[in-house]
């Protein structure tokens, strides 16, 4: 969607926005269920980017000591862990600028993916930067999705992030998608932002061809230590909006209610699920930062009525548009 059609979206009124969300919601997702998903960082802390949100920036005091990567069975028990729980997609996360092929961390985490693909869950890896050929190799060691979040509008990105560009995000996309994986992309909210770059946000990953299989809708959590430790909350009506806007933009994606749902009650959490979320990180941890308790989670989406989405390690990426361009539009 354009900017300008994600605008007059967004300026109607909360419930006028919501039944439009909800109606497309309902189209493309009749069962009442959500997809749990369990991310574990498998190599926290000591990372060179200089992320100003990022407690695992090396550049940061915050606090999050530098680790090498998990033990194959640490990470397996853990992965086990999540199946047993109801996690139907494993996340795993490392806090590095990227992976290049040949190496031995990357031959190390192929060989970890093979194994946890065998658990009959989805798995998702986020590991930074992807040329064609790590992409390729990723693919077939058996990941479903590969997540790289573009954060916000292409506008803004300079102030968040200067060790990398925001064409460098669209780049590692591309070699997934031509990879043939699944991409998750989505953003942050509360980074010091404005209505206009979260609509641009959203614009960008509307665009992308295909679109994501799922996007993860973050509110920042300021960590200490970091350039935003000071940064204020997300209103919770300004998420319930983004996601309804999210919905209404990519009618197929996974929308994933992910970082900052501690801040969020019951109440607002039904009303994001009603306005188009139907998917979750699960577990106690995201990679730094705490999540609501298994236990709330699975009461909640009990007493909603809902039920966890099954695992599909089948499910195709979303079809290409073949009207629009194959590459995504530099910025």
């Amino acid at each position: 969607m354009t900017f300008p059609e994600l605008n007059a979206l967004y300026q109607l009124p909360l419930f006028e926005l919501i039944q439009r969300s909800r109606s497309v919601h309902e189209e493309h997702w009749p069962a009442a269920e959500v997809q749990l998903c369990t991310l574990l960082s498998i190599k926290t802390g000591g990372c060179s980017e200089d992320c100003s949100y990022c407690a695992q920036s090396a550049r940061y005091n915050s606090g999050v000591q530098a680790e090498r990567l998990m033990e194959k069975c640490d990470i397996m028990k853990r992965a086990q862990a999540a199946r047993d729980a109801g996690s139907t997609r494993f996340c795993m996360g490392a806090a590095w600028r990227g992976v290049r092929k040949g190496t031995q961390r990357f031959e190390q985490v192929l060989d970890i993916i093979q194994d946890v693909s065998k658990l009959g869950m989805e798995v998702c890896v986020t590991l930074g930067e992807l040329g064609p050929n790590e992409a390729e190799k990723l693919k077939e060691a058996g990941v479903t999705a590969y997540n790289h979040n573009i954060d916000t509008s292409p506008e803004h990105y300079p102030n968040i992030v200067t060790t990398h560009t925001f064409q460098d995000r669209l780049n590692t996309i591309r070699n997934v998608q031509d990879a043939g994986m699944s991409v998750c992309c989505g953003g942050i909210l509360g980074l010091g932002e404005s209505t206009e770059d979260r609509l641009k946000m959203l614009e960008v990953i509307s665009e992308f061809n295909p679109q994501p299989e799922s996007i993860p809708i973050n509110s920042l959590m300021p960590m200490p230590g970091t350039p935003m430790a000071e940064e204020q909350g997300v209103d919770v009506f300004d998420v319930v909006r983004i996601i309804a806007l999210t919905r209404i933009a990519a009618p197929k994606a996974k929308v994933r209610l992910s970082a900052g749902r501690t801040n969020l009650s019951e109440e607002a959490q039904t009303l994001c699920f009603f306005a188009g979320a139907n998917s979750i990180f699960y577990g106690d941890k995201l990679l730094t930062a705490k999540n609501p308790a298994v236990e709330k989670d699975l009461a909640l989406i009990q007493k909603l009525g809902m039920k966890p989405q099954e695992p599909n390690r089948q499910l195709p990426p979303p079809e290409s548009d073949d009207a629009k361009a194959l590459e995504p539009q530099p910025v």
